[in-house]
This record gives C-alpha cells, structure tokens and sequence, in this order.
C-alpha cells in the first residue's frame, strides 16, 4: 500500500491556472498534490555572448524555493551570498528540457527566460517546474506569434516531467515527499508528448535496481507522461 493511498499507476490530482500574472509574457501556476509551484516566460531580445550573430535562439531557465515552502523555514539563497549545488542542477536541468522542444532558428536571436517559484514543497517541485514551465513557455512563443515578430511557434513538441520510484518492490507514479524519503529507487523521467526521452535521472536509494525494474518505471512514466500533456494542451 502507498503511503499516499493512491493507486500505483495513479498521478497526484494536478490543478493548472494560467495568466496568473499580468506582467509576464507567460505564467502558470501549477500544483501537483501539495506542490505548488510558480512558473513565468519573460521574452528578452538578446541572447548569451555565445550566441550573438548566431540568428539562434536560446532557453534558459531560474528556480528557487520560498523560505516557507517546507516544513521548517529555509535560509533564502541570496542571503547566504550563492545558490546551491541543488538549485544550480535542477535549473541547468529545466533549462536543457524545454530547449528540447524549442527551434532556435524560428525563435530567432532572442531568449526566453523561464523562472520556476516553489511556492509549496511536497516532492516533484523539478517535474513540476518542468510541465508548468512548458505552458509557460509556449505562451510566450505565442506572444511572438500574435506580435509577428515570429512567423511560425517555435515549439516542436510539448514537454512534461514526472517522478516514478520503487517502494517495497513495487514501481510507484509521482512521488509526494512521504514516499520519496522512504524509497528504494528514486526516478526522474522528462519525455515528449511522442514518449521520446529527453533526460532520465535514476539512482538506488537503498538498494541496485535490475533493468526490468527499470522498464516498468519507464512505462510508468510513460503513462503519467500522456496524461500530463492532455492537461498541458487542455490549457490552450
């Protein structure tokens, strides 16, 4: 039995609501169970040093947690004087899964900077920023078509993420931070709407897991995958 009570194939209920704010080219606040997390596009006409007279485009991507979104109040990384190794990954790794769906040639020599806000903690904040930040995203690539500054989306594909995990040797979807803590084998899948992958991040926790244990949390994944991008397209 999960300690959440859900089924094993069962996803989190996950509640969307976009244009949460009015100055950003894109926003979404989406929450995951009790992860809550704040995603916002801003569209800037300038793009990294590397990438100047490139005509290419670029995604990059912020994230941070509030002081009380956990249990007990976290320090704020910008007191401290620097952002953490954690901070650091889970950003580089937001970044790198929506330029995964993203053309740079269409986009043209600009960025869009996506800023993941944890609002509220309870496991799955990265996947969560990931699938919040595609439809954040999106909507601001269709700011650049309503404004003719493009003339096709440079969106290839949707995006989603979610968490899968082996709990008593049972392969578990979306983990919440109950379950999380308590895992054998904790799994992090970002995959396209087609269920091509774009990063897996799989580690054992407390014990090697075997390749067919592997499988059936790609499948899961899978799974929870389609029907995150149903809700992602739902929005538009």
């Amino acid at each position: 039995m999960r300690l959440s009570k859900r089924k094993s194939n069962e996803l989190r209920t996950i509640k969307i609501e976009t244009n949460v704010i009015e100055n950003a080219d894109g926003s979404c606040l989406i929450k995951a169970g009790n992860t809550h997390v704040l995603c916002t596009a801003s569209i800037e006409e300038n793009v990294p040093p590397f990438l100047r007279k490139s005509g290419l485009g670029w995604v990059t991507s912020e994230y941070g947690m509030l002081p009380r979104s956990t249990h007990s109040r976290m320090r704020r990384e910008a007191k401290l004087g620097k952002q953490s190794g954690r901070t650091l990954e889970i950003q580089r790794l937001i970044g790198r899964s929506l330029r995964a769906c993203v053309d740079q040639v269409l986009l043209g020599e600009r960025q869009i900077i996506i800023d993941c806000d944890v609002l509220q903690a309870d496991g799955g904040t990265r996947c969560a920023s990931i699938t919040g930040g595609w439809i954040a995203l999106k909507q601001a690539v269709d700011v650049l078509l309503t404004n003719q500054l493009i003339k096709k989306s440079a969106i290839t594909c949707n995006i989603a993420a979610i968490s899968c995990g082996i709990y008593e040797n049972q392969p578990i979807l979306d983990l919440d931070y109950s379950e999380d803590s308590n895992i054998e084998t904790d799994a992090n899948f970002v995959m396209t709407n087609h269920s091509e992958i774009v990063e897996v991040q799989a580690s054992a926790e407390k014990k090697p897991f075997t390749k067919l244990q592997l499988d059936e949390l790609l499948s899961l994944a899978e799974k929870g995958i389609k029907e995150l991008v149903e809700i992602q397209n739902s929005q538009f």
